[in-house]
Order: C-alpha cells, then structure tokens, then sequence
C-alpha cells in the first residue's frame, strides 16, 4: 500500500508543477468565461445606427414606422428594383421590403449590407408585426378592445401527482443543468484517460518501466497512476470551476451593470423590455424561489457528479491503461481507442436526446449500464431522486453497478498490463488481447 501511494504522490505532484498544468489551469477559466461574456456582450451591443430605408407596396400603410435612437426609417415611393440599384452607392444600412400581399402572406424581407443585431431586427419585426394586426383589425372590423380579451396565450403546465398526493411541476431546465455536469465528466474522462494512456506508453517506450517493476507489482503501478491522474483531475476542476466564477461575477459587475441604462433601453421596444427584465430577474435575482439556481439541489448534484466523475474515469482510465500498455506508440492505440470511446460516445449522444424525455426506457437503461450511466444519470438525477424523481432503487443500482463495473474493468485491465507492459516490437490485435486475458496468474 505505502508503495501504491508513492506512486500517486508521484503522478500528482509530477503533473500539477508541468507548465503545462499551470497555463491549462488558468486559461481553461478564461476561455470559457470569456466566450460566455463576448456571447452576451455582442449579443446585446449594437455597434452602428441602422438607417432603413421603407419600400412599401401597400403605400403608404407602412410610413407610421417610427424611428428611434439606434434605428431610423425613410419612407419611399420607389420600387424594390430601383432601391437595390442604389444601395451600395446610399448611406442606407438595410432596406425593409414591404410586399403587396404582407397581410395574408404575414412576410416581409430586410436585405442589409452588414447584419445587424438581434435587438435591431425584432425592433422592426415588432413595429411591422403591430401594423399589420392593426391593419387586420380594420379589415375584419374588429375593435381593439374586443380583440383584447378574445386573444388567449394558452399555457399547459405539466404536474407529476404522486399516490400521496404530492404535485410537481415538470421542469425540463433541470435536465439541461445536468446535461452540463454530464458534459463535464464526458470532456474530464477523454482528457484524463488519454494522459493516463499517454504515461503508461511514455513509460515503456523509454524502459523506465523496467526499472520500476522491479520494485512494485504491475497492477500497484497501474493503480497508483490512475488514481494519481483522478486526483490531478479533480484539482483542475475545483481550480477552473473557482477561477470562473470569479471571473463572471467581476465581468457582470465592471461590464453589464450599465445593460439597463435609458440609452440602451432606448433601442429596445416595450414587449423586449419586458421580456428582458423577466429574463434578467430569473437569471440574477437569487433571491427568486424560481430561479434556475435555487431550483437545483446542488448538495446533490455536486456529490453525484463526484461520484460518477471517479467511477467513469476509473472505469475508462483502467481500460486506457491497458490500450497504453498494450502498444509501443501512440499511432498503434487508435484500433483500440475506438471501441473503447464508442460507449461514452453513444452516452453523450443520447444525453441530448433524453433532456425532455429522462424518464423514458432509453433513459433508463443507459443510466444503468455502467459505461453509459456517468454521463447519462447525471441528465436524470437533476430533475430530482425520490417523489417526483429518479427512484432511489435506480440511483443505488447505478452506483453499485458503476463500482462493480469499475472493478472488473480493473481486474481485466490488469491483466493485459501485466502481459504488455514488458513486451516490445509486437503489433498487437485483438486476437493476442484475448490471449493475454486468458493467462493465469
């Protein structure tokens, strides 16, 4: 045992004082917080005055447009040719067609030189949207008012009854909350298998593993370097899950604070207000019982992510183990990598498949079977274990046939270990693989 925790104490701090550790560690958090902020920041910024130009053949239904801070709209008589002819020679930024049969059609075309953004575009579609409904109103000669309290927005919330009698909302969001965590461990497995992999066939190829094994036992060696990788993966990811929620905190006080000033509002019509606001008290107001964040049960998802992150890397780390032993190269593990990679594969695969349906068969089963159930468990323990959630029996076989499956990987990994690891110069197939699982001890 002493000699197995050497060996991991070897394999951690070798790893976590590389250079490369350190760079990976630190630029991980911010590339994935600063794709996050130039998505929003983008997303919502509009870099240029759009000046429309309104060809209209209903004229002039169309001339109520009304210009704003970031869009202004020119009315003209002129046909549509005659307005693409003289585009690129005008200061015009985009030109709104308004076709003669827009009332049944419910289409017009914008055609622009440089797209604009998604606060522009609903802007108009908005100010369009509205005309014709008044337009429509007029035609069928029915008053506003009327048609106030005859327009419905129908809404079916789906409930989940219990025997005892316990309602619950069915909420397809958590869902997606732990499609991210299986992502996570589906990225974290491939990332640190692949080292293990890499160190096993490192190790041999320059005969250090010669030396070492005359010390301690293949399957101590084996061990003690997947572990000592597990451990290395686990610091990575407290680091980066830290490092980025320090960076998004400080971008969203020192970069989106002025989101909601009147000049950004200004180029905003009062149904997207409205909808950001909404959008903006579900995200950020953790004071919110329905926001996303006090929804989650995230004691549980963080130890279940804990769980099956270790018991599917030490799962697939044993069988990189033994694909690395089992070579010379790395060119000549890519026959074995495949077959191995296949099943966490079809899990990621399915995950995305089974965010609106996690109670189906398919959800079922792939939650079960150990190479699929690290990824695919995670997407159905999110929406809740117990009443209105994963049975507890579900979870508990999952966990127990995760483990089981860890274990077996091992014992089978170890002993193509113990074959390979001293043999050089050999194209191996699969053919010689079972041989070697077939030797005695």
């Amino acid at each position: 045992m002493n000699k197995t925790l050497l060996i991991i104490k070897r394999e951690f701090l070798t790893r976590v004082k590389k250079k490369s550790f350190i760079v990976m560690t630190i630029l991980g958090p911010l590339l994935i917080a600063g794709l996050m902020i130039a998505v929003i920041w983008f997303g919502m910024k509009e870099s240029d005055q759009q000046f429309v130009l309104v060809v209209d053949d209903t004229n002039p239904v169309f001339s109520e447009l009304k210009s704003s801070a970031s869009i202004k709209f020119e009315y003209s008589d002129m046909s549509l040719e005659q307005a693409q002819n003289i585009f690129y020679e005008s200061d015009y930024t985009s030109i709104l067609y308004i076709p003669e049969n827009i009332l049944s059609a419910n289409t017009a075309k914008l055609y622009f030189k440089k797209q604009p953004g998604v606060i522009t575009i609903k802007s108009v579609e908005n100010q369009v949207e509205n005309i014709i409904e008044e337009q429509k109103l007029l035609l069928y000669n029915v008053d506003r008012e009327t048609y106030d309290k005859i327009n419905t927005d129908f809404i079916l919330d789906p409930f989940k009854l219990e025997k005892s009698g316990k309602q619950e909302a069915v909420d397809s969001s958590k869902a997606w909350v732990g499609f991210g965590f299986g992502l996570l461990i589906y990225m974290f497995i491939f990332l640190y298998g692949v080292q293990v992999m890499r160190g096993v066939i490192e190790e041999k190829t320059s005969r250090i593993i010669e030396v070492i094994i005359s010390s301690v036992k293949p399957f101590q060696l084996m061990l003690g370097k997947i572990i000592g990788v597990a451990m290395v993966g686990l610091t990575q990811f407290l680091l980066w899950v830290i490092l980025t929620i320090t960076i998004v905190t400080a971008a969203q006080v020192f970069f989106f604070t002025d989101m909601m000033d009147p000049a950004v509002q200004a180029q905003m019509t009062t149904e997207m207000m409205e909808q950001m606001q909404q959008s903006k008290s579900a995200q950020f107001n953790l004071n919110d019982p329905n926001n996303i964040v006090n929804r989650t049960d995230w004691g549980v998802m963080l130890g279940l992510f804990l769980f099956y992150f270790l018991g599917g890397y030490l799962l697939y780390s044993a069988m990189f183990a033994a694909i690395g032993a089992a070579v010379d190269n790395e060119t000549d593990s890519q026959q074995f990598i495949l077959p191995v990679s296949l099943p966490l594969i079809i899990a990621y695969t399915v995950s995305t498949m089974i965010v609106n349906n996690p109670e189906g068969p398919a959800a079922f089963w792939f939650s079960i079977i150990p190479l699929t159930s690290p990824v695919v468990m995670l997407v159905r323990v999110a929406i809740g274990i117990g009443d209105g959630g994963v049975p507890y029996w579900e979870v508990g076989l999952s966990m127990g046939l995760l483990v089981i499956g860890f274990l077996l990987t091992t014992w089978l990994a170890a002993k193509i270990y113990r074959t390979g690891i001293l043999m050089y110069g050999k194209k191996v197939n699969y053919k010689e693989l079972w041989k070697w699982l077939r030797y005695s001890s």
